[in-house]
């Protein structure tokens, strides 16, 4: 499986975009994002999605993000795994304010979302991230440099065992637009490995 352009499909296509070869641009637009339910019941669905298909069991996508132009709390923009409305996950760097922001991921299983995050300095402007599949789990991983990444979530997905859909996004969940870069995209063997720690225990 290789990544191809041609291949990508809008979920929501927002009214500014721009997709080419190695390089895709979002503007988000105001009151957009990707969120249900848990903690304060808040429920949002409408950011735009980029996304491929696919059945292959065991594979990973590598994207470069440039967020320079988020400004905004909550402008985020990153890799998405989007099933349905109750069912993805997501990677992404979240403006918060002039002093941190979030990088984090959240996963939806069945309707309720999760947030796992770490503060990070307002200086970096960019991230790379890595999406991995093996079979019905899933791992995304962050890099500074696009060499060395650093696991942010190992994940079950209860509706992901078959096939699935994903790629990128952008949004800004609050009265905000900014525009998203996206380059250095690729799909790869599997770069998450087989687990070579503890044996499973036996049934």
């Amino acid at each position: 499986m290789k990544f191809d352009v041609s291949k990508l499909e809008w979920l929501r296509a927002p009214e500014r975009y721009a997709v080419e070869d190695g390089r895709i641009e979002i503007t988000t637009m105001p009151s957009t994002d990707l969120w249900q339910r848990t903690y304060y019941h808040f429920r949002n669905d409408n950011a735009p999605v980029l996304q491929m298909e696919t059945e292959e069991k065991f594979f990973s996508f590598v994207v470069k993000t440039d967020f320079t132009g988020a400004h905004h709390r909550f402008d985020q923009c990153g890799i998405v795994m989007y099933l349905n409305s109750e069912n993805w996950l997501k990677g992404s760097v979240e403006y918060e304010n002039e002093e941190f922001q979030h990088l984090g991921s959240v996963v939806t299983n069945h309707g309720y979302s999760d947030w796992a995050t770490t503060a990070i300095s307002t200086q970096v402007k960019t991230m790379w991230y890595r999406f991995s599949r093996r079979e019905d789990d899933y791992c995304i991983e962050c890099s500074q440099d696009g060499e060395h990444f650093t696991q942010m979530r190992v994940s079950h997905m209860w509706e992901g065992g078959g096939r699935i859909r994903f790629g990128i996004y952008a949004c800004s969940p609050e009265n905000s637009s900014f525009t998203a870069v996206f380059t250095e995209m690729e799909v790869t063997e599997c770069k998450w490995l087989a687990h070579d720690g503890q044996a499973p225990d036996e049934e």
